[in-house]
């Protein structure tokens, strides 16, 4: 969906970039023209940005991309693995008192959400007691 609705904001920057050359009494140079179509890349961009959100994990590790940021964290490292009925995301409070938000998992995605909280404790649980 976010493939999609960031190529609909480019192409449409693109033709309005492409379409415009006189408003009422202002012209539209090729820098005008260029810098709209420029202007619907960087928002098409900031769309596909936020399906940058990813959680993969296995019996050694939990690797967290969100928006901005990414780690690759051993279960050693994981305290608690918490989803709060206030929280809108999953976060994982780590042994040094830190917090990582897991913005792939969402409070919103109910049953998936649920699937996986449930999925990452188990890893977290069988990789504590090796």
């Amino acid at each position: 969906m976010a493939i999609v609705a960031a190529a609909a904001v480019a192409l449409l920057f693109a033709v309005i970039g492409t379409a415009l050359t006189t408003v009422g009494h202002g012209v539209f140079r090729t820098g005008d023209q260029a810098a709209m179509v420029g202007l619907g890349v960087v928002f098409g961009l900031g769309i596909l940005s936020l399906a940058r959100p990813r959680v993969d994990a296995d019996a050694a590790a939990i690797r967290v991309r969100n928006i901005v940021g990414a780690y690759e964290l051993p279960w050693g490292a994981v305290r608690a693995i918490r989803l709060e009925r206030n929280q809108p995301w999953l976060s994982l409070e780590l042994e040094n008192d830190d917090t990582v938000s897991v913005l792939a998992v969402q409070a919103v995605d109910k049953k998936h959400a649920l699937h996986a909280v449930q999925e990452l404790r188990r890893l977290h649980s069988a990789a504590r007691a090796a």
